[in-house]
């Protein structure tokens, strides 16, 4: 399988599995899509791949880059009734992917779908817990607290909503997949 471009970063911290990484200024393509993780992660995949395989005004195709993103949107969905049960354990998720290295805001095309919308990411300090295995809730969410507890230990500060990556493609075997939580370091 061929290698595929990920965001650079510069290295502050390993212990075993755990890192603090600096991450430089990037574009990401990103959509937001409420339901479930798992649909959100699917129906947000296939929006921004429509988008870097030429769903965009100048029908550019550009390089898949890894990893997927998905946080939980931190705002709020106001609820309306008589859907009460339906609407129970839906959340709105931004899924996102990194644009190739090299490319600014003003060069990239405009997507075609209005779901999908481009932004900057400032340099960002995030610690991180690298994991493979099953894409499941209770992987992320242990995960999740796993780094949080090692954050804590570490004397930092973490903020803002876990960040799921995922580094291969749905086909590859669970055991193999390469998987990460990242929290946003304050300082």
């Amino acid at each position: 399988m061929a290698k595929v471009e990920e965001p650079k970063f510069t290295l502050e911290v390993r212990d075993r599995e755990f890192e603090v990484r600096r991450y430089w200024a990037r574009i990401v393509a990103e959509t937001h899509v409420t339901g479930d993780r798992k649909q959100a992660e699917s129906e947000g995949f296939r929006r921004l791949a429509g988008y870097i395989f030429g769903g965009n005004k100048a029908t550019t195709k550009m390089s898949m880059t890894a990893p997927v993103g998905q946080t939980a949107d931190a705002r709020k969905i106001a609820m309306t009734a008589p859907v009460g049960q339906k609407a129970e354990g839906e959340r709105s998720w931004t899924v996102s992917f990194t644009m190739p290295e090299g490319e600014a805001l003003a060069t990239l095309p405009e997507p075609t779908d209005a779901r999908v919308t481009l932004r900057e990411v400032l340099p960002t300090r995030v610690g991180v817990l690298k994991f493979s295995g099953r894409w499941t809730n209770e992987s992320f969410a242990s995960h999740a607290e796993l780094l949080r507890s090692w954050l804590s230990a570490q004397g930092l500060r973490p903020s803002g909503e876990v960040e799921v990556n995922r580094y291969d493609p749905p086909w590859t075997l669970w055991f193999m997949r390469r998987n990460e939580v990242w929290l946003t370091i304050d300082g």
